[in-house]
């Protein structure tokens, strides 16, 4: 296993993240602890979570994903060698549920967010808190243009980095990091963190993959000047890049094939796009899988790759893709195909 350091910090993660979004929904405890067992005898010490998981989330399951985690941390016992990150949620009216109202990145909810997070995962600290995403109205999760409301009201950053570091202080979080954010909002916070002395961000855990590089139009500079990597999310696209689905397929068990709200990363473009991808791939002798994984894995700004599996035999051919090393003519042919259909799948 390779490992980065995460920010300007000390701490080492591998360069392989191992993502938990669907345990407790497609994966039992008994699927994320072989997962976790495996995931650790191979190097791998990078775990990511959320309070809000598993995916979909539902009142039913919310924060299952966490105590699963718990649950393998307490009968594992070496927790000082993990990296354990999860997140809050941010402002969303549909998630009222989490703590009986909308949920937003104060003082009242980090602080009860926090504590459920510490007490479901069975653990004292969180190597890595992040922001689940914003509070404020913002372009992301596939919005491209920013559309500006004069009547927002979002709790201020400045705020909401002030209760973080009362966590640092109190112990309860090493660092902290953020996710589904925007090159301003990076660098607001971090200029915030300078002049009043905050805690700096260290994280970005946006989406990446060979469908959608949005994050090199200005994060990726971000990233790299202020040494605030990236944590890539979906690097596979939900699968899609693997090839599973193409030809109309619907693999039994399947995300795509069993949740119908999942449409990032379907459609005319990126059909044609993953088809030439993974036409590539075969003709070079890579795994579509590997292949995609390797590319995200090149990547400058990349601190960590935040894989998902929902079988065994995926993840060990996920975590391969460490040893897949891509000749100047494959990279040449990939970039020659995202000049033809860029970002598909913003």
């Amino acid at each position: 296993m390779l490992y980065r350091n995460l920010g300007n910090t000390d701490i080492k993660v591998s360069l392989i993240c191992l993502g938990t979004m669907t345990w407790g929904e497609q994966n039992t405890e008994s699927d994320a602890q072989s997962q976790l067992d495996y995931a650790v005898d191979q190097g791998i010490n990078f775990i990511d979570t959320a309070e809000m998981y598993p995916v979909p989330p539902r009142q039913e399951t919310q924060g299952r994903t966490e105590e699963y985690i718990g649950n393998w941390l307490y009968s594992y016992g070496n927790r000082e060698k993990l990296v354990i990150a999860t997140k809050v949620t941010g402002r969303d009216a549909d998630f009222k549920y989490i703590r009986g109202w909308e949920p937003r990145l104060d003082e009242k909810n980090i602080n009860l967010a926090i504590d459920q997070s510490l007490k479901r995962l069975r653990t004292d600290y969180i190597d890595l808190y992040q922001l689940h995403w914003p509070d404020r109205e913002t372009n992301c999760f596939g919005q491209l243009g920013y559309r500006h409301d004069e009547n927002d009201k979002p709790v201020p950053l400045e705020e909401t980095l002030a209760v973080l570091w009362k966590l640092v202080k109190a112990g309860k979080v090493r660092q902290i990091g953020i996710s589904n954010e925007t090159p301003w909002g990076l660098m607001r916070l971090i200029e915030l963190s300078k002049i009043n002395g905050l805690p700096r961000i260290v994280s970005v855990q946006n989406p990446y993959s060979l469908l959608n590089r949005t994050y090199e139009v200005g994060l990726a500079e971000c990233s790299i000047r202020e040494q605030c990597g990236l944590l890539a999310y979906s690097p596979l696209a939900f699968g899609v890049l693997s090839g599973k689905y193409l030809g109309g397929n619907k693999p039994s068990g399947a995300r795509l094939s069993l949740y119908s709200r999942f449409q990032r990363y379907t459609g005319k473009k990126a059909t044609e796009a993953t088809a030439r991808y993974v036409a590539l791939a075969k003709e070079n002798g890579l795994d579509p899988a590997q292949m995609a994984l390797a590319y995200v894995n090149t990547r400058p700004f990349l601190t960590s790759n935040i894989i998902g599996a929902t079988t065994m035999a995926q993840l060990k051919t996920d975590i391969e893709s460490i040893h897949v090393k891509l000749s100047d003519e494959v990279l040449q042919q990939i970039e020659a195909i995202h000049t033809d259909i860029p970002n598909p799948c913003p």
